[in-house]
């Protein structure tokens, strides 16, 4: 069940409620939003506990959830979550691009490329400064100073800028300087991270498990927004099976599973999911059909000189003639791009 608590309530107020549900042996969590703070627990008490959390003053709904994420379900929340980030609305009629490089590797790279994705109407330019990769011996990202190079850019081009976190001692300086934390799949049940992230006052993108059901990725959502964030934006991005055709196989099933069952805005990584370019302005265009809130995707202006994944990134060019049939997609389903 999810208690929900008038914002002016008294710490003490909220520690004598924790003591009811300690007492009933019902684990759970505090976190709060703007609108109020909210008690997750693992289970529905019985009816007197019921009656009695009720009766409380700073009370305002004891909500019945039988899913077993609480504060990211259509149970608490029945309508569409709405991310805004500076002037960007994530979640809303628009479906927002994010673009870049895999990896940031210079500063140069990243203002030459931020300034390609700004003309094509890019909101965030992507790019990490830190890289989980499969070989010890392949290039780890630019860590701190991919960091201070990616705030350096922003300045010039004047987007929102993510990147990605890997461990719990990073995740202070990393929110520090971007606007976007993202998880990425290896680590979407790292829990002390997810908790981590809980707590660093930025929106959160949780890209999917490479093997993870959607459940288990709502659960980790659901990680995060217990420990006190609930800006969490969700992202497709292939899961593995036995095709080996792709990198990957896009579950485009999961954007309409997960609309139907969550209110976080839901968005789609198609290069990850290919791994090669040819097919990513399919799967692209494919994600916006079925309803992404927006579009992760890899671009470089000199991918064979990029230090990783050169095969899966697009030209700035060719993501202008993919933007171009967005936008077409878009206005037939009555969104934006």
């Amino acid at each position: 069940m999810i208690i929900t608590i008038n914002k002016t309530a008294k710490p003490s107020d909220v520690d004598k409620l924790r003591a009811m549900l300690d007492q009933n042996g019902l684990m759970h969590c505090h976190s709060e939003n703007e609108r109020h703070q909210v008690l997750g627990v693992d289970k529905m008490g019985s009816a007197s506990l019921i009656e009695a959390l009720k009766a409380c003053p700073f009370v305002e709904l004891v909500i019945e959830t039988k899913a077993p994420f609480k504060l990211a379900s259509r149970e608490y929340k029945n309508t569409k979550t709405a991310i805004r980030i500076k002037d960007v609305i994530i979640g809303g009629n628009d479906i927002v691009l994010m673009a870049g490089p895999c990896a940031i590797e210079s500063l140069e790279q990243l203002l030459t490329i931020s300034a390609e994705m700004k003309k094509l109407g890019a909101k965030v330019v992507r790019g990490s400064a830190y890289k989980p990769r499969t070989s010890p011996y392949s290039f780890q990202g630019s860590g701190l100073q991919g960091l201070k190079w990616h705030k350096q850019a922003q300045k010039e081009h004047g987007l929102l800028i993510e990147t990605e976190v890997m461990d719990v001692r990073d995740v202070e300086i990393v929110a520090e300087h971007v606007d976007i934390v993202r998880i990425g799949a290896r680590n979407m049940q790292n829990f002390n991270l997810l908790k981590e992230v809980g707590k660093c006052g930025r929106p959160i993108i949780l890209k999917r498990g490479m093997s993870a059901t959607v459940e288990e990725w709502l659960m980790s959502a659901e990680y995060i927004m217990a420990h006190g964030n609930h800006n969490v934006i969700l992202c497709e991005r292939g899961i593995r099976t036995f095709e080996n055709t792709s990198r990957n196989t896009l579950d485009l099933n999961s954007v309409a599973v997960v609309q139907n069952l969550s209110h976080l805005p839901v968005i789609v990584d198609p290069s990850h999911a290919a791994g090669k370019k040819d097919i990513i302005p399919h799967l692209a265009k494919a994600a916006v059909a079925v309803g992404a809130d927006g579009l992760l995707i890899e671009a470089h202006h000199d991918p064979a000189a990029s230090k990783c994944d050169p095969l899966q990134a697009l030209l700035p060019q060719e993501l202008a003639e993919l933007c171009k049939e967005l936008k077409l997609i878009a206005q037939a389903i009555g969104r934006n791009f």
